[in-house]
């Protein structure tokens, strides 16, 4: 199976979830941590990541970057 990561541009996540809901793998959540704006950022938070980038197309701020890994 693909293989991919996140990068979460965390000053631009305003916690809305939608991310969280498209991914497919079920590998993302909401951070118990905050952002300069008082926002959770989305984070990964176990392997499983396709790099299929419904977490990218589907955040109203851009807030994502998906990276496939080469095997």
């Amino acid at each position: 199976m693909a293989k991919g990561r996140i990068e979460v541009l965390e000053q631009y996540c305003k916690s809305c979830g939608l991310c969280v809901a498209a991914c497919p793998m079920k590998v993302l959540r909401i951070s118990e941590k905050t952002n300069a704006k008082g926002y959770r950022p989305v984070e990964q938070f176990k392997e499983g990541c396709i790099g299929c980038a419904m977490c990218a197309v589907t955040c109203p701020d851009a807030a994502i970057e998906v990276f496939k890994i080469q095997e």
